[in-house]
């Protein structure tokens, strides 16, 4: 029998970010990727979700992928998607802090260690923000230097600071 809720199914389609990439099990969205590398993103995200396999044109999925590229035009807008996220248990705790962040808003790496009860923990804050499988839906572009700086993204700064322009950030 065939567990639909840990199947993952994806998707990709072009955005304003590049190629979007969208995944999601049965429980909800596992992974939300952009690149202007469509097959290396493809490659990353099938080592990391081993196993998964392209959705096709299910009429379902693709709606939800459309919401998911309307949401990262415009993130202010919100998104309603169940989540199914899947990291170790200091990821997660990371990436619940990133959730407070509201659009429009920043916070440092140090604020967000400080969030989780572990100011020590800069430089691991940092790695689980560029571990996020979910980029804007858990909104790691958000975590900018202390100095207010934009750094490293994942995806890119020049992606990063376009998020936060999206959004209001100057």
């Amino acid at each position: 029998m065939n567990d639909t809720s840990t199947t993952i199914r994806y998707a990709t389609r072009p955005s304003v970010l590049g190629t979007l990439l969208v995944a999601a099990s049965g429980k909800g969205l596992v992974a939300l990727m952009f690149s202007d590398d469509a097959d290396a993103m493809t490659l990353e995200f099938l080592h990391r979700f081993p196993g998964a396999m392209p959705a096709g044109r299910d009429s379902a999925f693709v709606a939800i992928v459309d919401k998911v590229a309307a949401f990262v035009e415009n993130p202010r807008s919100g998104l309603d998607e169940p989540l199914d996220v899947r990291g170790t248990d200091f990821q997660k705790r990371v990436w619940n802090a990133l959730l407070t962040i509201a659009p429009g808003e920043t916070a440092s790496y140090l604020d967000i260690a400080r969030q989780i009860g572990s100011p020590g923990s800069v430089r691991a804050v940092a790695q689980a923000c560029g571990a996020n499988p979910l980029s804007v839906v858990i909104p790691c572009h958000r975590v900018v230097r202390s100095d207010g700086g934009i750094s490293g993204y994942h995806w890119g700064v020049e992606k990063k600071r376009e998020l936060l322009r999206r959004e209001g950030v100057a």
